[in-house]
């Protein structure tokens, strides 16, 4: 049996940031940021069995049609994501009474609805990026071992070399999103590219408040990097984390982003929930 210190459980039995049990969750996972968006992609699914949450971490599990699905917030970040990943693995892979791994283990299907921020003319406000690779300015996966097989190192190796980026910075890490996913969810709705993974919404962003980024061509570069007819199309801040953590795991991950700013014309949109709404109900119809 495990330390007590390295899989954490509440008095209930319930993984202790989630505060899920095992039968709390389905094996097709919606993760969103903002818990508000739980409550407002709840009302798509019937028959909601699980109404759940604790800190940032609200989840509601249900049906739609014949399909059961989960819907997480994770709140804001790779560091989040490091908790939610984690414990979602946790409930169906590990015994939580002993901590040790089970025999049989169960593969997830983990989609990100999000909202994010276009880094090109062509990606604009109200459009929806699928995101086919995600590029990791955060570090985290660098605390894992046996990474390497999961890595698009090609093009993270390009990117860092075109971007100079500085020794004092976490190198970048390109992970792709799981094949089977991106064939379940091609649509002409999206557009597909290469989504930065920021470790924050200011200065990691090339924004300017009383702060100077690192870089002031930070966005101008990442919007002209073209590598093999692949673009960067836009910012968020946890696909990396998602897709990373997941390939390790055993699990499958896909991220598909509403954009509601595009930093390359200045536009945003205030109200975006409709578009929260369409999305949505276009992942949830295709899962």
């Amino acid at each position: 049996m495990q330390k007590r210190t390295e899989l954490i459980t509440n008095k209930d039995g319930s993984i202790y940031h989630l505060n899920l049990l095992p039968e709390d969750i389905s094996e097709n996972i919606i993760i969103v940021g903002d818990p508000g968006r739980v409550d407002m992609l709840s009302v798509l699914l019937h028959d909601v069995r699980v109404k759940k949450e604790n800190r940032e971490f609200k989840t509601v599990t249900g049906f739609y049609g014949s399909s059961e699905i989960t819907i997480i917030s994770s709140g804001i970040g790779t560091d989040n994501i490091d908790i939610v990943l984690n414990e979602l693995d946790a409930l169906v892979n590990i015994d939580l009474m002993t901590g040790l791994p089970k025999e049989d283990l169960t593969s997830l299907n983990l989609i990100r609805l999000g909202t994010s921020g276009g880094l090109r003319k062509d990606v604009p406000a109200g459009s929806f990026v699928m995101t086919e690779t995600a590029v990791g300015f955060d570090g985290l996966l660098h605390f894992y071992s046996g990474y390497d097989w999961i890595l698009d190192t090609l093009l993270a190796d390009v990117l860092t070399e075109y971007m100079e980026w500085p020794d004092t910075l976490p190198y970048p890490y390109a992970v792709n999103a799981h094949k089977d996913l991106t064939d379940l969810f091609l649509s002409d709705n999206f557009l597909k590219g290469i989504s930065i993974s920021a470790p924050g919404f200011y200065g990691p962003q090339g924004r300017y408040l009383r702060l100077d980024p690192f870089d002031n061509e930070l966005n101008k570069k990442l919007s002209e990097f073209n590598y093999r007819g692949r673009v960067i199309c836009n910012y968020e801040m946890e696909s990396s984390a998602i897709y990373g953590l997941a390939a390790l795991l055993g699990h499958k991950a896909i991220t598909v982003c509403s954009v509601i700013a595009n930093r390359v014309t200045g536009e945003f949109i205030d109200d975006y929930k409709p578009l929260i709404m369409e999305l949505g109900k276009n992942i949830i119809q295709m899962i």
